[in-house]
């Protein structure tokens, strides 16, 4: 009882510094590259209300025409702010203009249309591939200075558009749903909305593309195709600053190969059972700041990708210049992510100051081969984690879509290690030249996961001052280049196992003892360990070399 007490204080201890606002000065403090000044979009002082275009509160009538002439009106008069009163304000989707400040007042809700026919089919890219898909509510495309403000909400409707998994549901939830119409699936595990939306799962035979059928029939699928619920794509200086974003069909914010974006104050939400409810989703993006904002949703929280496959090495544009500060995470699949989608590759990230409470894991990093891409120049700092469920750390390079927490249709053997080297090819990832410092995590559990391939190994990441209250303690598989210093890890299990590492340096490693040995050496392919025999203090009992490890690769000083 006096531990569980300990944690919630240091729970909501963070949550309160997480929470101080920080000043867009404060941003840049401490940035380990050199970035240019991200500019806010400037408007003129001209503003409408969407009521002066005969828009209808109460949430009955759609204001879709109402709220595009007051867009065109504020276009064609140099550009300005079109206020959402409050109220409720039902729509179809909204198309932005360059020079637009869509500012939604204090109580205001944005709500989209469940009708799928307002929704255009359109080409577009999701999951990193070139693909067709239903308009997303909000839209923006080839456009500059632009805006979302205020203090109200937008909500995608997304429930009307979402399959749902039965073993994420109570009884009573999954019998309301059933009540509710749709379809299930031949195994009665998974719910879809309706018929088109059943046989657009049907036809997919990865993830959420039906690759299965040509794209004239795509029209038969079309409530399967789910749009982001907001989508900047080819756009410059953009802002979202204020409202709640929730509910969205599929992820909720997606700026796509976009320059100049500034993400703040934003209180982005989704149900925890819903498909693919990723908070933000940066991809193929330049020069973004992402601060002071609070994410509960369904899947990762504060993503960063650059394309998938062949589609993402074609486009060739990397997501770079990225500063996320002092964000606050509840549920998600990852608090801080980076992939799985990273074939363009991820540059110049940092991450700090941020607070992840309950998340699946705390920081992911996930890619597989048939990627290509290279992830470099990562640098986080000053995270504070609880009650991570997996990994407060995890990279995994073989990953094939699961969630960190197993659902009853998943199997840990979908992503297991393959021992088989294979050639590099501009298809092989690459991750490298990450550092770590000041992370705490507690009643996690495990303290970090660090996997590589065996022909591209996880090369030249630190892990310094962090400390680890868990169940199971490090493991590091086909690293290259690791550093853990001063590093503390509070475990039951074994503190640290390597695996078919190399140039591994440990110093100042702090650990709970056991009768079992809390550092293991493993694998063949281990080279030039270093260790230092002043954190052990008895190393026949704590330190263990398996047969197949040559002790001439570690070096105890």
């Amino acid at each position: 009882m006096e531990k569980l007490g300990l944690r919630i204080l240091v729970m909501l201890f963070i949550s309160t510094i997480s929470a101080q606002e920080m000043t867009m000065d404060e941003v840049y403090e401490g940035i380990e590259f050199d970035m240019s000044r991200v500019s806010e979009p400037e408007f003129p002082d001209y503003s409408v209300e969407i009521t002066d275009f005969g828009a209808k509160a109460g949430g009955l009538t759609k204001n879709t025409k109402a709220i595009t002439d007051a867009i065109a009106d504020v276009h064609d008069n140099g550009g300005g702010k079109v206020i959402i009163p409050r109220g409720i304000w039902l729509t179809g989707p909204i198309e932005f203009k360059s020079n637009i400040n869509l500012h939604l007042e204090a109580g205001a809700l944005l709500l989209f249309s469940r009708d799928f026919d307002d929704y255009e089919l359109v080409k577009t890219s999701f999951e990193g591939l070139n693909t067709v898909r239903n308009q997303s509510p909000i839209s923006a495309r080839e456009v500059e200075n632009i805006a979302i403000t205020g203090k109200g909400t937008i909500d995608g409707n997304g429930d009307a558009w979402r399959p749902v998994k039965k073993g994420k549901m109570t009884s009573s939830q999954w019998k309301t749903l059933l009540n509710s119409g749709g379809v299930l699936s031949e195994d009665e595990k998974m719910w879809f909305p309706s018929e088109k939306s059943k046989k657009g799962h049907e036809s997919s035979s990865n993830f959420n593309v039906p690759d299965l059928i040509d794209d004239d029939e795509l029209a038969s699928v079309k409530d399967f195709l789910r749009p982001v619920m907001v989508s900047i794509v080819k756009s410059k200086t953009v802002l979202l600053d204020g409202p709640t974003f929730q509910n969205s069909p599929a992820w909720n914010i997606h700026p796509l190969m976009s320059e100049n974006i500034i993400i703040r104050n934003l209180n982005v939400r989704n149900p925890w059972y819903s498909q693919n409810g990723d908070g933000l989703d940066l991809e193929s993006c330049k020069n973004a700041l992402v601060y002071n904002n609070t994410f509960d949703v369904g899947d990762d929280a504060i993503c960063l990708k650059s394309g998938k496959n062949k589609d993402g090495r074609d486009r060739g544009m990397p997501t770079e210049n990225v500063i996320v500060k002092n964000n606050i995470v509840y549920h998600g699949h990852g608090g801080f992510v980076i992939g799985s989608e990273m074939s363009g590759g991820v540059k110049n990230v940092h991450i700090s100051k941020c607070t992840f409470i309950g998340t699946d894991v705390g920081l992911r990093f996930k890619s597989t081969r048939g990627r290509g891409g290279v992830v470099e120049n990562i640098f986080i700092s000053d995270i504070d984690m609880i009650n991570i469920p997996t990994e407060t750390i995890r990279f995994n390079m073989f990953y094939e879509g699961n969630a960190p927490v197993l659902e009853e249709d998943q199997s840990a053997q979908d992503e297991a290690r393959d021992e088989e080297t294979v050639p590099v090819t501009e298809k092989t990832p690459s991750f490298r030249n990450i550092s770590m410092k000041n992370i705490t995590a507690t009643g996690s559990k495990k303290a970090a996961f660090f996997m590589g391939l065996p022909e591209m190994s996880l090369k030249n990441v630190s892990l310094e001052n962090a400390v680890f209250e868990a169940e199971e303690g490090i493991t590091a598989i086909d690293a290259d280049g690791l550093k853990l210093i001063d590093v503390k890890v509070l475990s039951k299990d074994a503190a640290l196992t390597l695996y078919n590492s190399k140039n591994v340096e440990v110093k100042g490693f702090q650990f709970t003892e056991s009768k079992n040995p809390s550092v293991r050496i493993m694998g063949e392919g281990s080279e030039n360990i270093k260790l230092n025999k002043d954190d052990f203090s008895d190393l026949e009992k704590q330190f263990q070399v398996y047969d197949n490890v040559s002790e001439s690769v570690i070096n105890i000083e």
